[in-house]
């Protein structure tokens, strides 16, 4: 305990506001459906830019999609008008995971301050820690909780300027927004947002299929996927290893050398960094080698008009959104069911995956510090491949009349594609196309969004439950313990 600052110590346990795992959690799930109430009703009050709005159960969907940054889609995106796109980016932007980070982790910091003033745990902290050592701790937390904040905002108003000049510069790009009547001031900002808080949905009907040929953007936006997702921990640190190598300060090397004790999830260690990065870098190359392997020359027209190098970047890109994001460049129905499950193990993992050999003291110290009534709760809990068995059932179930007369598009597969990517928070669909029906009906239309807008009200309202599950299956990572296949 020697040299640990002072909001470190343990004090009595009468002293102490822990914040146990339950209410944790019902504290998140309580704010990402009022999150999502309010999405809702300000979407219902406001105008489409089309006379058809969409009905209260594909609004309240979209919204939950929107705050659980899971861009699962069941109506066309371009029916929105541009002040509802607005509200559609809020929600995104308040329900992504280093805006929810850096609150939690302000509140995280007030609470200990407010803890800190008792005389007991004083007397304690004097005995092991110097008053030097404590002011450098306090700052360091003030320093961090700012650094956070920045990064959050710089990356989306740099994002988004980017995008901007981009547009600007690019007459083809800004000509297909001018078409479909989006402000491409609007799409920038939009798209910025959704894809650095890793949703996915992007103002036009197509997704990205519509600027698959502008590599620029779309290395733009890799980079943002990049920055707010998988890589965050890696873009956090190097910022903060730039700042200490710039200003000389102690804060910030106090900041590095102690980051298990900050308190703040997403700074990792600089060794676990690496792996992290490594690890994101190895997925990547391996699904972009399965990827051209099988989709360089395929032949239901992903890759029309488009030359070698325009190729690899959708490829590239295409493949670093399988993660968390979402955003397409192909018609994932047009490609090959051995890349699917490929995409599918992508989307499961979390985000922080990591090829880790080493046995580091950061893994310990999380394992030590769990009580036993949170032990005992994982134990009794299911593993999250269980949940999602259940969930792909329960759909088949609800959705048993579809599967038997239109088992083209309402197959198994297409089904668990569209179940773990809302799980995964991720917003791959499969979709559906009038032309695979068995018994065509005269009365069916494509229509530009996610297989799910297909289903029955029931369907959607498991999907609804399957983006929360997701949104907070961090809270359930280690469950199912107690069962033994062995």
């Amino acid at each position: 305990m020697k040299n640990l600052p002072l909001y470190f110590l343990r004090s009595p346990p009468s002293l102490r506001l822990p914040v146990s795992a339950a209410n944790s959690f019902l504290a998140h799930l309580c704010y990402f459906i009022t999150l999502s109430l309010i999405g809702y009703g300000s979407l219902k009050l406001t105008k489409t830019r089309t006379s058809a709005a969409p009905n209260d159960l594909n609004i309240f969907f979209t919204s939950v999609s929107a705050a659980t940054v899971s861009s699962m889609s069941v109506v066309e995106m371009e029916v929105f008008s541009n002040f509802q796109l607005l509200i559609i980016t809020t929600l995104m932007f308040l329900g992504g995971e280093v805006f929810l980070s850096a609150v939690s982790f302000q509140l995280s910091h007030q609470n200990k301050q407010t803890n800190h003033d008792d005389p007991r745990t004083i007397e304690f902290e004097n005995e092991s820690a110097t008053v030097d050592e404590l002011s450098i701790s306090k700052s360091s937390f003030m320093v961090l909780g700012r650094i956070i904040i920045g990064y959050l905002l710089a990356t989306n108003i740099g994002g988004a300027c980017m995008i901007i000049i981009y547009l600007i510069m690019v007459p083809h790009a800004r000509h297909v927004l001018e078409t479909k009547g989006i402000n491409f001031v609007t799409f920038s900002i939009f798209s910025t947002v959704s894809t650095f808080t890793n949703c996915g949905f992007i103002p036009t009907n197509e997704n990205m299929i519509v600027f698959k040929k502008n590599s620029g953007l779309l290395i733009i936006l890799a980079a943002e996927v990049l920055l707010g997702g998988c890589l965050y921990p890696v873009g956090l640190r190097l910022v903060i290893m730039a700042a200490a190598k710039v200003t000389g300060k102690k804060g910030w090397r106090y900041i590095l050398k102690n980051n298990s004790v900050m308190g703040y999830s997403h700074l990792l260690s600089g060794v676990r960094c690496r792996f992290l990065a490594a690890t994101a870098a190895g997925f990547v190359i391996l699904q972009f080698i399965i990827f051209c392997s099988l989709e360089w020359n395929n032949s239901g027209g992903i890759w029309d008009g488009m030359n070698p190098y325009e190729k690899v970047v959708g490829s590239f890109f295409q493949v670093i959104n399988s993660r968390h994001t979402g955003e397409s460049v192909v018609d994932i129905s047009l490609i090959s069911p051995a890349i699917l499950v490929v995409f599918l193990v992508m989307m499961y993992l979390p985000p922080y995956t990591t090829f880790l050999p080493l046995r580091t003291k950061e893994k310990a110290s999380i394992v030590d510090g769990n009580d036993k009534r949170q032990h005992s709760v994982k134990y009794f809990t299911f593993s999250q491949l269980s949940y999602l068995a259940i969930f792909i059932t329960l759909i088949c179930i609800s959705e048993r009349d579809k599967l038997k007369n239109d088992p083209l598009n309402f197959s198994v597969l297409n089904i668990a594609v569209e179940v773990i990517s809302a799980y995964g928070n991720v917003g791959f669909s499969s979709g559906y196309s009038c032309k695979r029906q068995v018994v065509a009906d005269s009365t069916c239309r494509d229509a530009w969004y996610g297989f799910a807008g297909r289903w029955s009200a029931k369907g959607k309202l498991i999907l609804i439950l399957v983006m929360f599950f997701g949104r907070l299956k961090s809270f359930s990572r280690h469950g199912g313990k107690a069962w033994k296949l062995s």
